[in-house]
């Protein structure tokens, strides 16, 4: 447990919200009945918090290589993290910059509040308090017109009941989100419109999953506990049985009520020119947000004529990163899901993979290739830009990595925006993937062949071997540094001396339950002689079974074995 809250717990606050509102992020779309039913604030807290946490990772990097020894042979300096000051306003400038929506303004401006204090004062309990405080007053401060009963509500109610608490920095997280869970639960109460829904505000319910993340991080619970998740928390209306049935898509029928056009743009300008930018937007629309400061702000509003609040911009200062969304017709996708539509296909096949050999072979097989980095897994804007590049008006994207799943959803939800007919599988394995792969016939319809190859993932298991780093316990015992580790269908399975017997020995397990095809994937550094062991060991062990040896390259398993 900490003390006082330094960059590092900063990170893994950033981290740790940024899981929670990916798991979350689907049902919190779903609640999206106000301001606008379009069944995106899950999609947009999310890509809000992960431009935060893209750019505190960024600072620690910076902070690393300024530490780095200058000469050569010189010792390495201890990796020193950056300063807490540091680390909070780049959390703050990185969800401004892409924050995106109603909420994900609002958040970024409640995140700035906070940082000013945190970065002025130190991370201590009382900084905290206030640090909550001066968040939510700074969120109500951005919007033109606050409304109760959403975001804003569970902000100052966190805020106040951790003001009343005299404990330390993990009893004020804690208060801080407990009590937001509790207003979380009145808002149908304050709002009609979530009473008629019979759901609680969507943006609320994003917001407690960041302060479960800061109650786990300062507690220093990782993986963090059911609290952010929200595994525990009811999402329904009381008396409203749940969702009550309802969706974003069933409340599409209110659009006529709001204004057509959601517009957001980055703005550089002065403070001085800001009331007079908030006057003329607010005469064009509703749902006005402008969240910021020193000369760059996020400006957020709902209108009819979106060139009018482009226009605005103009006179203001300078306006770029505009994004201008129709919201019948977002709320019409919404509700048709993402295997809706028809008409001509042009479709490509995305992969994920690491290693030189595993992208060759995905190539070969037909598809386009993201090369990841292990250590830095692509964020939702890379894969984007990357279905972009496919060119093609259906896509389909292999992630062959479970923790993908998240970001991949938030970015086929800006590309189904721009019309582009997607479908995620969610391959959890280059094996899975290539499996996949091996079935795909674009001559075929889109859904069908979705199906197919999902099928073909689905029947295959996977397993890999991992090099233990220290002790640690697993599922199969106590395992120490050095130790090889076969994990089968992502849990650690078999623990051995070696990579050639544990291969074999998860091979072993594996061909047990039955199995026509194995692919055995060697990745860098494996033993030359690792494949005709294993091509071995299979044939005595099931002699009508047919084996692929390909070399992946890849370097963060030396071996990754399939079983069909």
């Amino acid at each position: 447990m900490l003390e006082t809250l330094d960059a590092p717990a900063v990170r893994t606050w950033c981290r740790l919200a940024l899981s929670a509102l990916g798991q979350a992020r689907e049902e919190i779309d779903a609640l999206n009945v106000y301001p606008v039913p379009d069944g995106d604030t899950g999609t947009n807290l999310f890509l809000t918090v992960e431009s935060a946490t893209a750019a505190v990772e960024q600072c620690f990097e910076q902070t690393a290589l300024q530490a780095a020894p200058r000469a050569a042979g010189q010792a390495a300096a201890p990796e020193a993290p950056p300063a807490l000051a540091t680390a909070v306003k780049a959390m703050a400038k990185g969800a401004l910059l892409g924050a995106r929506g109603n909420s994900g303004v609002i958040l970024a401006q409640l995140l700035r509040g906070m940082a000013e204090v945190l970065a002025a004062q130190g991370g201590g309990p009382q900084p905290l308090r206030q640090a909550l405080a001066r968040g939510a007053a700074a969120a109500y401060q951005a919007v033109a017109d606050p409304v109760e009963g959403t975001l804003l509500t569970v902000a100052r109610s966190a805020a106040e009941a951790a003001d009343r608490s005299a404990g330390p920095l993990t009893e004020v997280a804690a208060t801080a989100y407990q009590a937001a869970r509790v207003a979380l639960l009145r808002t149908p109460g304050q709002l009609a419109v979530l009473a008629q829904a019979g759901v609680v505000d969507a943006g609320g319910r994003g917001l407690v999953a960041v302060l479960g993340a800061l109650a786990d991080a300062v507690a220093g619970r990782q993986p963090m506990g059911p609290v952010a998740r929200g595994e525990d928390l009811p999402t329904g209306a009381p008396g409203h049985g749940g969702h009550g049935g309802h969706t974003c898509a069933d409340e599409a029928e209110r659009l006529p009520g709001h204004p057509a056009f959601e517009v957001i743009y980055l703005l550089d300008a002065p403070d001085a020119a800001l009331p007079r930018l908030r006057a003329d937007l607010a005469a064009l629309g509703d749902s006005l947000v402008v969240g910021g400061g020193d000369g760059l702000w996020n400006v957020h509003v709902h209108v009819d004529d979106a060139g009018a609040a482009v226009e605005a911009g103009l006179a203001a200062g300078r306006p770029h990163r505009i994004r201008i969304t129709h919201f019948a017709e977002a709320a019409t996708r919404a509700g048709a899901g993402p295997g809706a539509g028809s008409g001509p296909t042009e479709r490509a096949v995305l992969s994920v993979v690491t290693g030189a050999g595993l992208a060759e072979l995905c190539r070969t097989a037909g598809a386009a290739v993201l090369a990841a980095d292990p250590d830095a897994p692509p964020s939702s804007a890379e894969l984007a830009a990357a279905v972009r590049r496919c060119g093609a008006r259906e896509v389909i994207v292999l992630l062959n990595d479970p923790e993908l799943r998240a970001g991949a959803g938030a970015a086929a939800e800006q590309l189904r925006d721009e019309g582009v007919r997607i479908a995620v599988l969610p391959t959890r394995s280059p094996v899975q993937g290539l499996a996949a792969l091996a079935v795909h016939e674009a001559g075929r319809r889109f859904d069908e062949d979705v199906v197919a190859m999902t099928s073909a993932a689905g029947a295959t298991r996977y397993a890999e071997l991992a090099v233990a780093e220290g002790e640690s316990w697993t599922m199969a015992g106590v395992c120490q540094a050095g130790d090889v580790l076969g994990l089968i269908d992502g849990d650690v399975a078999v623990i051995g001396p070696g990579i050639a017997e544990t291969g074999a020995e998860v091979l072993s397990r594996m061909l047990a339950a039955g199995g026509e095809l194995v692919t055995l994937v060697l990745g860098d550094g494996a033993p030359e002689d690792l494949a005709e062991h294993l091509v071995a060991h299979a044939r005595r062990q099931r002699p009508e079974v047919d084996t692929m040896v390909f070399a992946g390259g890849q370097e963060s398993a030396p071996l990754l074995i399939g079983v069909e």
